[in-house]
């Protein structure tokens, strides 16, 4: 799907709803691209304290030399992505890649997307990527077999729901007892609902959100649930007569955060982590999020 520029990650809260919130291709190879090594030399300026940085750190360390292979799922939604394109740059999961590749020494025609499930990629066992970007939660329990980066963007889940239905004037879990409620299969987004809300009736479980929105446009479900990033996305761009009902509140107070995801005990991970405390020490991570993703203050809480 291709949408305006006004609604392609650049909706303002002033806006009609804040969008500013919520196969892959590798990209042509540079016939006059340096060598591996050549790729990956840092600055000399940038290892004048000592210091390692993350380009020296990340040599020998990718599955390919002189190549950053990214997995992420297909369809890739907006606004992590744009145009269901992971190697445009466009949308904030894709330009924090391509920001943490450069950080690691690699060009955008060094970067290799490869396409891998949401729910394949937190499994156990070999992978076919240097690190996957997809909106993955860190957890205790994938970390057991994954190894993630530090958190890249702090996450809420949110309720959406269509104007007029039984779900749509719900302030408290409590009214959303009674009603049929889904998520997309192994999302922080199911969980928030099997052990939080913990409906009478279990909730519907489906294979991505597009199949999510279609079951409660179809009234199959009373509303479904999903990150807020998406949720804005959802109810600006894709089902406008939908609406955000609320956030849930992390129990305990934790912050839910989104990382990358390595093969377990990847050598990459620390390289990638000097990377992204590169980029918010510069401001970098902050400026992609205003560019593509908005404002959680005014979402109300459902307790």
């Amino acid at each position: 799907m291709t949408l305006p520029k006004s609604l392609s990650g650049r909706l303002t809260l002033a806006a009609v709803v804040p969008l500013l919130l919520a196969g892959a291709c590798a990209p042509e190879e540079d016939p006059d691209a340096q060598d591996s090594e050549a790729t990956q030399t840092p600055d000399a300026d940038a290892t004048a304290d000592g210091d390692q940085t993350a380009a020296e750190c990340a040599v020998g360390k990718t599955r390919e030399d002189g190549v950053l292979t990214v997995g992420t799922d297909s369809p890739a939604y907006e606004p992590w992505f744009s145009d269901n394109d992971p190697a445009n740059g466009r949308g904030f999961e894709s330009a924090v890649a391509f920001a943490v590749a450069d950080q690691l020494g690699f060009g955008p025609e060094d970067v290799t997307w490869v396409t891998v499930p949401f729910n394949s990629s937190y499994q156990p066992g070999e992978k076919d990527f240097d690190f996957d970007i997809n909106q993955i939660s860190i957890t205790p329990e994938r970390a057991e077999v994954v190894s993630f980066s530090d958190g890249y963007y702090t996450a809420s889940q949110g309720l959406i729901a269509l104007e007029g239905s039984p779900a749509a004037e719900a302030t408290s879990i409590a009214d959303l007892k009674g009603l049929r409620l889904g998520a997309q299969t192994g999302t922080t987004s199911l969980s928030v609902l099997r052990q939080g809300v913990k409906p009478d009736t279990p909730p519907d479980v489906f294979r991505n959100t597009n199949d999510a929105k279609q079951a409660m446009e179809n009234g199959q479900v009373d509303a479904i649930v999903a990150d807020l990033p998406t949720a804005f996305y959802i109810t600006a761009a894709e089902i406008p007569e939908a609406k955000i009902v609320g956030q849930f509140r992390v129990e305990g107070g934790a912050e839910e955060e989104f990382g990358m995801l390595f093969e377990k005990d990847s050598e990459l991970v620390e390289c990638v982590n000097l990377a992204l405390e590169t980029l918010r020490s510069d401001g970098t991570l902050e400026s992609l999020e205003a560019e593509w993703l908005s404002a959680t203050v005014d979402v109300p809480v459902i307790e």
